[in-house]
């Protein structure tokens, strides 16, 4: 059966400028797509450049240079009101802090209906306040909630806010930025499985950026490692987790702890010498298939042996 793109990511450069003049390259000249109804995991240790990478796709950046194709459209050359308007409804992003992402002076009501006012959703109050009620009652909370403001609730109960809010307008793709990554060990895997439920219930695409790649195993189908703005390793996640070839993302699998207290004794972990990296002349090629990996001529070579 042949899988359908929803996204294409081409080239996808992000640069900036820095006040002495020289320039970031938070990332720089990534490719990758998304399936229909997948999980892609974007995984990678901070300022590798993965939430730069979900920013541009959604536009909250503009892109240095390269494409991204969403829905068969690329999104950085949509200009129109009404394209934007489009597109902002289709794609949807859960933010990384679900203290710093909620309005402080909006109700919970006003902060989950705002983008159903913004694309005329509902035909009344009465409409939009049933919306708002379903909505809380899907990610696990209930409508008395409505009229309370984010102060008064936990990190995680905030995040299933801002997951409500994403899904207020019936995206087809969202973007969970660090979903987890402020929120208590506890309360992790509850916001992950709701997201896994919800993907089914909803037919629902993701893009799941995080640092840890454990988390990132448990939710994706697909995972892409990133290290300095570019990636270094993309696989199916069984295959990324149990056959890793890069050695960035060996040191990260070699750092994850298991609950063996004999294992954890002896294990050693990989060191990654970020000193003496060099990608030059490396580009991600297929080392076998749907197995990408960043590397040279000869590198690519001995990978195929």
């Amino acid at each position: 059966m042949t899988r359908e793109k929803l996204l294409e990511v081409r080239e996808l450069k992000q640069h900036f400028k820095t006040d002495n003049k020289s320039v970031i390259k938070a990332v720089d000249g990534i490719s990758f797509d998304i399936y229909r109804g997948e999980t892609f995991g974007l995984v990678g240790e901070s300022g590798c450049g993965k939430s730069t990478t979900g920013r541009t796709i959604i536009r909250l950046y503009n892109a240095t240079s390269g494409d991204v194709i969403f829905n068969g459209t690329d999104v950085h050359r949509t200009k129109s009101k009404k394209e934007l308007k489009a597109f902002n409804r289709q794609m949807q992003m859960i933010f990384q802090d679900p203290y710093a992402s909620l309005n402080p002076r909006m109700t919970v009501k006003d902060i989950i209906a705002e983008g159903i006012e913004i694309h005329g959703l509902v035909k009344n109050d009465a409409e939009k306040t049933n919306r708002v009620h379903e909505l809380l009652e899907t990610v696990g909370l209930n409508k008395e909630h409505a009229s309370r403001y984010p102060h008064e609730f936990s990190g995680g109960q905030r995040q299933r806010i801002g997951i409500a809010r994403a899904l207020a307008v019936d995206p087809e793709f969202i973007i969970a930025d660090e979903p987890i990554s402020a929120l208590d060990v506890s309360i992790q895997a509850q916001v992950v499985n709701l997201l896994k439920e919800l993907q089914e219930e909803r037919g629902l695409t993701y893009l799941f950026i995080a640092h840890d790649l454990s988390m990132v195993k448990y939710i994706s189908d697909r995972i892409a490692v990133m290290f300095a703005g570019k990636i270094v390793e993309l696989a199916d996640s069984d295959e990324l987790y149990h056959n890793p070839l890069h050695a960035y993302t060996k040191s990260l699998l070699s750092a994850i702890p298991v609950p063996d207290p004999d294992y954890e004794r002896n294990r050693k972990r990989i060191i990654f010498d970020k000193d003496q990296y060099d990608p030059t002349n490396s580009e991600l090629r297929e080392v076998k298939e749907g197995h990408w990996v960043l590397c040279t001529e000869e590198e690519y070579k001995q990978l195929i042996k």
